[in-house]
């Protein structure tokens, strides 16, 4: 191998695509490129060359992809691009030409391959296939690898979330007839060692589930008839997953509902069993266990002490590669259990207490808790939605409710959430409304869209139904949804209003960052995709409230290109990964009690991740061109 070889060996070796390739392959590609000058100023590529012939990758200097106003809604929106970054992917696999022109922001050497080579080379190798037809998500999963290996040390006993249930039962369930005696039953269990029995029918359908903690429970302490047939004494309202189902579905449902076993049932028919144990046998911070501490909390007293685990879980679970979707749902659901859980003890001792009035209420979550995307860092956002009792006026309803919300809000804010600066919360008399008032106010904010009704609107349309009366969030859902998708005008405004907030990325440096050279990851990294997440929704008619949800079900009927938004989606999860790293190395610094913010320098982040959050915010750009071209701004 010639020296020159080695040379360019060892630089592609620390970028990707390159490093995950077959040597063979890398060979054959550096055999067939060349390496060009193009000076500061220098135009390396534009759209009036026709078809792109080449494919670069730029050894040392810079690249400026320059973007006029009209070419704002093409693919390739405008970027800066360093040593070891490629382009133009888009245009190549298009074989069209480029949107943007191509300059040498600096003096400026570039590997180049022509692109009947190029087509050669997808052929040939699956890793550079892969990285060009999915950059962001080929990158994504080498971070993700980074990430893993920088909390491995910590916990390096925690077991993948990420497995199917196939994957993780170890034996075949044992199993009895309904009419096996409980004696019988409780003999077997013994024999064979386990903590289950599972009674099923001719055809191994399973009809109920007996566990150890039911022996104490409805055998030992009553000293019930142990011949009596095992299922009268089973619980016959079983929660079933499919073997292609995920661990963390599997421990989500068990958090969420507090029971230890999941049965897996394909075609109706019992293949498996898994238990906690199984899943979270080595884990510290067992899932059900934070669960149950919340439903079996007796005082505000007794929740503060699951913040901490709440925390350590987030820990565990970015250490198994747990993905951020999946970590915020299972952050927002023992955020919704332990809200759910003050709910019952303040409303419990208040002098409402088992009074008709509470049974037509419903408390709403509303923000990043309406969207089930919240991190450790999140304030309250909340409200409550009532019917008026015959004889009675909103303003009755709300003078009894405001007492109770306001002790609902404090015990919470103790509770590690704080109170919301700008007092959306369920305390604020302007937020605890009847919804007949839901309505009037939504109306309003929906015909006149000043920027404060723009603003409400992109809090308050993000609610969900929480605890209580559901129906009436659920039926100012529908409402909404007809309402806000016959009217284009004010879908306009907010698409406008979304637009004002830009993705920061630089003309000098990489990104627009300000104080103490710093950028918010969620106003300028989250917000641009959740903004036009919410309008795409309004706008198809679609009631889902989360953002990853809006946009894959508003595409089909707006006609966008699934994987255009499979990109949009894993840019956003990538700024959601960084977030919550930020977030987990403050708390992780000595003090639980930490106020944790969104500002990041990106000079801190290495060099793949600043790639990757350069590449998400382009995303975001994309996303942002996408909503303009449909609302003609």
């Amino acid at each position: 191998m010639s020296a020159i070889h080695s040379s360019q060996l060892a630089f592609f070796a620390a970028h990707a695509p390159f490093d995950r390739m077959e040597p063979g392959h890398l060979l054959w590609m550096l055999e067939r490129m060349s390496l060009a000058y193009y000076a500061a100023g220098e135009v390396i590529i534009s759209p009036e060359q026709g078809s792109v012939e080449r494919f670069l990758v730029i050894k040392q200097g810079k690249v400026n992809g320059e973007q006029s106003v009209a070419h704002a809604t093409e693919t390739d929106a405008w970027l800066e691009l360093v040593a070891g970054e490629c382009f133009p992917l888009g245009a190549l696999l298009a074989k069209r030409p480029v949107a943007s022109v191509y300059r040498a922001a600096s003096d400026t050497f570039c590997y180049e391959l022509a692109a009947a080579d190029f087509n050669v080379l997808l052929g040939m190798s699956a890793a550079f296939r892969d990285f060009c037809t999915r950059r962001i998500a080929n990158l994504l999963e080498h971070s993700k690898q980074l990430i893993q290996a920088q909390y491995t040390q910590s916990s390096a006993e925690q077991q993948s979330l990420t497995s199917p249930l196939a994957a993780i039962i170890h034996r075949a369930p044992v199993t009895c007839a309904p009419d096996t005696s409980v004696r019988q039953a409780l003999h077997l269990m013994h024999e064979s060692r386990v903590g289950s029995m599972v009674a099923v029918d001719g055809q191994r359908r399973p009809l109920g589930i007996l566990t150890l903690p039911d022996v104490l429970e409805r055998i030992a302490l009553p000293q019930i008839d142990l011949d009596q047939p095992v299922i009268g004494i089973m619980t016959t309202q079983l929660t079933t997953l499919p073997p292609q189902a995920l661990a963390h579905e599997a421990a989500l449902a068990m958090a969420k509902h507090g029971f230890r076993h999941v049965l897996v049932v394909e075609d109706g028919r019992l293949v498996g069993l898994v238990s906690e144990k199984d899943l979270f046998a080595l884990q510290r911070v067992g899932l059900r266990q934070i669960g149950s501490s919340i439903r079996h909390a007796d005082s505000i007293a007794a929740l503060q002490g699951v913040a901490a685990d709440i925390r350590r879980m987030a820990h565990n679970m970015m250490a198994q590669g747990v993905a951020a979707e999946q970590l915020t749902q299972f952050i927002s659901t023992f955020n919704d259990l332990l809200t759910v859980r003050v709910i019952e003890l303040e409303s419990a001792a208040s002098a409402l207490h088992d009074t008709p009035l509470l049974q037509g209420v419903c408390w709403m979550a509303l923000g990043s808790e309406g969207r089930f995307e919240q991190t450790l860092n999140t304030d309250q956002d909340n409200a409550l939605i009532f019917t008026v009792p015959e004889g009675k006026t909103a303003d009755d309803v709300r003078a009894q409710l405001l007492p109770l919300a306001e002790r609902i809000n404090a015990g919470l804010d103790l509770c590690g959430f704080p109170l919301c600066k700008g007092r959306v919360m369920a305390s604020n008399p302007e937020w605890c409304l009847s919804l007949e008032e839901w309505k009037r106010n939504f109306s309003g904010w929906i015909m006149h869209g000043t920027p404060e009704a723009l603003l409400h609107a992109s809090i308050f349309f993000d609610f969900r139904a929480l605890y209580g009366t559901q129906h009436l969030a659920e039926d100012l859902r529908a409402w909404l949804s007809r309402v806000a998708r016959d009217n284009t005008r004010f879908l306009h405004q907010m698409a406008e209003n979304a637009l004002v907030n830009r993705p920061p990325l630089g003309i000098v440096r990489d990104f627009v960052v300000g104080k103490e050279n710093t950028l918010d990851l969620k106003l300028n990294g989250i917000t641009p995709f959740v903004d036009a997440a919410r309008i795409f929704s309004l706008a198809a008619g679609v009631t889902h409230t989360g953002t990853i949800q809006r946009l894959r079900s508003s595409a089909e009927k707006l006609n966008i290109h699934a994987a255009e938004v499979d990109a949009w989606i894993d840019a956003l999860l990538f700024i959601q990964v960084l977030r919550m790293r930020h977030h987990d190395e403050m708390s992780g610094q000595g003090n639980a009690d930490a106020v944790l913010d969104n500002r990041i320098n990106p000079e801190r982040l290495n060099e793949l991740d600043r790639r990757i959050l350069k590449e998400a915010f382009r995303q975001a750009r994309k996303l942002q061109a996408r909503l303009a071209l449909e609302y003609h701004l």
